[in-house]
C-alpha cells in the first residue's frame, strides 16, 4: 500500500505508478512477505533489506542517502504485552516501513481510506508514527498507578496476606515500558542527529518535543518502579510482622511450660527422694506445676504479650 504526498495532501496510488524521480515523494506499508516485489519498483537494495529484517531489536542506521530503523511497537493489556516489528527506509523521496502486521502501523499512523486526503507532510508523517506509538502511554501509566495503591491499600488497611503474583507482574509491566522508552530514546537521539538531512531543522522540533515526553515518560516509570519496591517492602515487612508474632507465642509457650520441665527432669532423676515417702508429694508437684502455668499466664498478659 504506497501513498503519494503531494502539497500536503495524501493520495492513495498503486505501487506500480510510483514514479521516483526526485520531485515526487511517497511513503508505504508492506508486510515482510511482499518485500521482494517492492524492492525493484522502489529502488530498495534487496540484499541490504533482507538482512536488516532480520534484525529484531530497536535500533538506528545511517547510510549514503537512507536512514535504516527497526523499531518494536508494543501494545501492553491487561492480560499480555505485544511487540509489533516494524522496519524503516527513509529517504528524500521515500518512507517505506515494512511490518509483520501492516494494518495495525496504518491504525496508529491513521486511517486512511482511498478518497481521504488529509494535509500533512513527509516529515510530520515521520513524526507522527513514533508520536502514535506511545500516545496512550499516559494513562496506562496512570492505571498502574492506581494498581499499585490498590495493592497497597489491601496489604496495610485490609491486611492481605498475599500478594506476590501482583508485585511480580507490575514489576514485568513496568519493566516493558522501561525498555521500550530507553531503546526509544536511543533512536530519537540518531533521528536528531539528522546526518543525511533527511528532516528540515523547523520539522525537526517535532522530534525534540517527542523526546522530551519519552523522557518523561521514562521517569515516571522509574517512580513506578520504586513505588512497587516500597509496597514490596511493605509486604516483606508484614511478613516478618506475622512471623514475629508466630515466634512471639512459641516462646511465651516455651517460657510458661520450662518450669514444668525442669520439674519433670528433678523428679525424674533415678535417686531417693524423701517427699516420695510422703503421701501428699504427687499432690503437692500438681499443684506447683498448676501454680507455675497460671503465673506465667498472668505474668505474660499483664505484659500484653498476647496481643
Amino acid at each position: 500500500m504506497v501513498y503519494w504526498i503531494e502539497n500536503g495532501k495524501m493520495k492513495k496510488t498503486e505501487t506500480k505508478d510510483v514514479m521516483l524521480d526526485g520531485k515526487n515523494r511517497y511513503w508505504g506499508v508492506f508486510s515482510f512477505e511482499e518485500t521482494d516485489e517492492i524492492c525493484d519498483l522502489l529502488r530498495v537494495d534487496r540484499v541490504f533489506l533482507n538482512q536488516f529484517l532480520k534484525n529484531t531489536a530497536t535500533r538506528f542506521e545511517s547510510h549514503d542517502g537512507f536512514d535504516a530503523i527497526s523499531y518494536n511497537v508494543t501494545q501492553y493489556s491487561e492480560d499480555a504485552v505485544q511487540v509489533k516489528r516494524a522496519c524503516m527506509i527513509v529517504r528524500k523521496d521515500l518512507f517505506l516501513i515494512v511490518a509483520d502486521n501492516p494494518d495495525a502501523v496504518l491504525a496508529i499512523v491513521g486511517e486512511i481510506g482511498e478518497d481521504v486526503e488529509k494535509q500533512t507532510g513527509f516529515d510530520r508523517l515521520y513524526y507522527t508514527f513514533f508520536e502514535r506509538a506511545t500516545q496512550d502511554d499516559a494513562a496506562l501509566l496512570d492505571g498502574i498507578e492506581q494498581e499499585i495503591a490498590a495493592l497497597e491499600d489491601q496489604l496495610i488497611v485490609s491486611g492481605r496476606k498475599n500478594c506476590v503474583v501482583e508485585i511480580i507482574t507490575l514489576r514485568k509491566k513496568l519493566m516493558y515500558f522501561k525498555r521500550n522508552y530507553e531503546q526509544t530514546l536511543n533512536v530519537l537521539d540518531d533521528i536528531q542527529e539528522n546526518e543525511n538531512e533527511l528532516i528540515d531543522q523547523k520539522s525537526m522540533r517535532y522530534f525534540k518535543i517527542y523526546a522530551n515526553r519519552v523522557d518523561r515518560l521514562y521517569h515516571i516509570v522509574l517512580n513506578l518502579r520504586d513505588y512497587v519496591t516500597q509496597v514490596r517492602e511493605a509486604y516483606q515487612a508484614e511478613v516478618d510482622i506475622s512471623l514475629n508474632g508466630v515466634m512471639k507465642l512459641f516462646t511465651v509457650i516455651t517460657a510458661i511450660f520450662l518450669p514444668l520441665t525442669l520439674i519433670v527432669g528433678w523428679y525424674g532423676m533415678n535417686l531417693k527422694m524423701p517427699e516420695y515417702e510422703w503421701q501428699y508429694g504427687y499432690h503437692l508437684v500438681i499443684i506447683i506445676c498448676t501454680a507455675v502455668v497460671v503465673f506465667g499466664l498472668f505474668y505474660f498478659k499483664r505484659h500484653n504479650w498476647f496481643r
